[in-house]
């Protein structure tokens, strides 16, 4: 005679409920650590209704003018630590030597002084760009249609 067993059935069924609870967690790891990955300087960027610029292959020069004045460069060392004018030509000078065609970009914040951005400008025409862009924010939905875009 074959023999019942009164034990338990097995059970065929996943339970879920443990990943939900590590989605959860990572995603609020996640939430905390996202702000804190952001690079660079917080400017106020000016608005703007240009068209944007196509992508490039290489990574752009970009010389940062914080509100007080100070420089920061994307290339070299840390970019978010401000920097000396003649530390801004050399490691503007290295990189263009290295990528002539590396576009670059100054990104100024709208209260900074007009005469502090041509400074800038002037810094990184000395050490060898000869074409430099602006960044600026685009402007909001309501501005462009005034602007008649």
């Amino acid at each position: 005679m074959a023999q019942l067993s009164r034990g338990r059935r097995l059970m065929g069924e996943i339970n879920v409920v443990p990943y939900i609870d590590v989605m959860l967690v990572l995603l609020i790891i996640f939430m905390i650590t996202a702000p804190l990955l952001t690079q660079g300087i917080t400017v106020d960027l000016p608005k703007a209704s240009a068209q944007p610029i196509a992508s490039q292959n290489t990574e752009p020069l970009v010389l940062s003018v914080d509100r007080e004045g100070r420089l920061y460069l994307n290339v070299g060392g840390k970019p978010d630590q401000a920097i000396d004018e003649s530390t801004v030509g050399a490691r503007a000078a290295a990189a263009l030597r290295n990528t002539p065609e590396m576009p670059v970009y100054v990104k100024a914040d709208t209260r900074v002084a007009y005469g502090r951005v041509v400074e800038a400008m002037v810094i990184l025409q000395k050490a060898g760009a000869t074409k430099i862009g602006f960044i600026t924010d685009p402007l909001p939905e309501a501005g462009r249609r005034a602007a008649g875009r």
